[in-house]
């Protein structure tokens, strides 16, 4: 969850009370937020620093990522002050500021919105959360800008209409904020790639063949979204009219930062609570619309539900003055069944009836909700099958004297393929859209590149090593409609001074045997002394078992390798694999020693 720093008498002095370590605590409780950490008895502040709280956030809840936002919400859950009336000035569209976006927009961040904050008057403190703010929704909801980023200009210094549009690197020449050269596109480029903050967001454009750049009427660059924005336009303490400019490549998310950015510093507007709208034009498709939507959606929800999943008997009436503390107002439906619910353009995390009762739980206090058991419901619980079959596995390998590990599920692309000596089909691995880093590219299709590299950081430990996982890989599924599914897994890895070919090959013949698989050899009659051919394998007259083949793959040491195919109900099919590793493949995981391994698909058992 995210933590924002408040300072601590400030935040007193804007609820109207000076609460106590304790009485503070128990209203973030109530209220569904944690304080984290106080720091007014803490050594390591500074004597001229006022001492701040640190309070963790809901993950969804985005209003509240400033000062501003927690003391707003907190106040009107303690009743002090009643939910703001967010509107937009009534000026006629002709005479709106307006963003016009060219088609060319489209190859990099199509979308953009706007907005302006009429005569704010700034103090050092309203300032810094006017930026912390900024961050805080970049790093959360934004994706480290990768889906929105926010710029913020000094209106008075610059002139609309506004133009966003998208040009060659070279074609881009400004000064960037706080600094005195001009640079275009590439220049900057190169120049904060080793800036600590800017440099890890440069790879979000660095290989477009455009860049996407804001305009004033004068061609004056406002901004390079998502890296910088211009240093002629930057606001300061003596900004008053705040010009805000929102590129993304998600609308949805566009919006919400949208709303909540002006919602939360309007308040320091001459007019509290009024933004001045602004037109956006599309070249693109001929529509324009206006931006910030500040209108309030309506939902209709059962009054049986919200008491049902509370254990409470409140009347329509009741739950929406409980809803009224959590900012939402609401009154009871002509039917009164129902209570219609009006969701400020604020709360984004309101998606479903759910949230809406979860609200009135919190507002009507989570210690106070009555505690019943559940003497009207009677179930057996008992494990899924392929739960209670990994189990089984898991006992008889630490039955044998192997170690139970379990590496992450995401891994590179290369340590998937590549290392493994195995090519990426593009059917088969999903892939992360925006990846944290190059070791989380992928979700693993198969165990052993996490047994590898736990091998490898475990280098130290005295040989041999034995170790295996019972976990789930996951592939594309064209067939399901969440186009994936999972197949539950066991994999082990013998390191040692020798390959341990017949020690991974034990451990396989122990398992199956306690699962009651068979092993079947040619002198019990499988093909009647034939060899293996595909008509063979599948006559349902043969016996139920498992069998091996020699293969001949890229993964293994040749000669050393098996497939491991099990006929059950007459059907045979390929389960998984077993052999030593080829040397190329230890090279790149960094073990000395050779490696055996096996990975066999549970799911054909069940």
């Amino acid at each position: 969850m995210p933590t924002i720093n408040v300072d601590k008498y400030a935040l007193f002095e804007e609820l109207g009370q000076h609460f106590t370590a304790d009485e503070f605590q128990e209203l973030c409780f109530d209220f569904g937020i944690e304080l984290d950490k106080d720091t007014e008895d803490d050594p390591a502040r500074p004597k001229d620093q006022a001492p701040e709280l640190a309070i963790e956030i809901p993950a969804n809840r985005y209003d509240m990522l400033c000062f501003e936002g927690i003391a707003l919400h907190l106040n009107i859950f303690r009743g002090k002050q009643a939910t703001p009336n967010y509107k937009l000035l009534g000026i006629p569209e002709s005479e709106m500021q307006s963003i016009t976006v060219t088609k060319a927009t489209a190859e990099v961040r199509p979308y953009v919105a706007g907005a302006i904050l009429r005569n704010l008057k700034f103090t050092p403190a309203t300032y810094a959360s006017f930026i912390g703010l900024q961050d805080k929704l970049h790093q959360n909801l934004a994706r480290q800008r990768t889906l929105v980023s926010i710029g913020t200009h000094d209106l008075d210094t610059i002139q609309g209409p506004f133009t966003y549009d998208a040009l060659p690197p070279k074609d881009i020449n400004f000064i960037p904020l706080n600094q005195t050269k001009k640079m275009n596109g590439e220049e900057l480029m190169a120049f904060y790639e080793a800036d600590k903050h800017l440099g890890r967001f440069l790879h979000i454009i660095r290989d477009k063949p455009v860049y996407p750049v804001i305009f004033d009427a004068n061609k004056t660059v406002c901004s390079l979204p998502p890296i910088i924005n211009g240093d002629y336009s930057k606001i300061t303490l003596e900004t008053t009219n705040v010009f805000i400019e929102i590129t993304a490549t998600d609308q949805t998310k566009l919006d919400i930062v949208c709303n909540i950015m002006v919602a939360m510093f309007s308040r320091y507007c001459e007019e509290a609570f009024t933004i001045e709208p602004v037109k956006i034009i599309s070249e693109h498709n001929g529509t324009t619309r206006v931006t910030p939507s500040l209108a309030t959606r309506v939902m209709d929800v059962e009054v049986d539900y919200i008491n049902k999943c509370c254990g409470l008997e409140e009347s329509p009436a009741g739950i929406c003055k409980l809803l009224g503390k959590m900012a939402l107002a609401a009154e009871p439906s002509e039917d009164p069944k129902f209570v219609k619910v009006q969701v400020p353009s604020t709360r984004a995390d309101v998606l479903h009836a759910c949230d809406v009762m979860e609200d009135v739980a919190i507002g009507y206090g989570f210690n106070k909700l009555p505690r019943l058991s559940p003497n009207k419901t009677a179930t057996i619980g008992k494990p899924l099958p392929i739960n209670k079959l990994g189990d089984i596995v898991r006992h008889e390998c630490a039955m044998a004297g192997w170690i139970e590990v379990m590496p992450l599920i995401l891994c590179a692309h290369e340590e998937n393929f590549e290392w493994l000596n195995r090519v990426d089909d593009g059917t088969t691995a999903i892939k992360l859209a925006n990846p944290k880093s190059v070791e989380y590219q992928v979700v693993r299709t198969s165990l052993l590149p996490g047994l590898l590299k736990t091998l490898r950081e475990n280098k130290s430990v005295r040989l041999p090593l034995q170790i295996v996982e019972v976990a789930d890989i996951a592939v594309k599924d064209e067939s399901l409609e969440r186009k994936s599914r999972n197949e539950r897994r066991w994999a082990a890895a013998f390191y040692g001074k020798t390959s341990g070919f017949e020690v991974v090959h034990g451990l396989l013949d122990r398992v199956l045997s306690m699962l009651r698989v068979a092993f079947i050899t040619r002198e019990e009659g499988l093909d009647g002394g034939k060899s293996m051919d595909f008509e063979v394998k599948q006559n349902p007259s043969e016996a139920d078992g498992y069998f091996i083949e020699e293969i001949n793959e890229p993964t293994f040491f040749n000669g050393r390798a098996a497939a491991i195919y099990v006929r059950l109900g007459g059907k045979v099919q390929r389960i998984g694999e077993f052999g030593v590793l080829h040397p190329t493949v230890l090279e790149k995981f960094d073990l000395r020693y050779p490696v055996s391994t096996l990975e066999v698909n549970l799911e054909v058992f069940l």
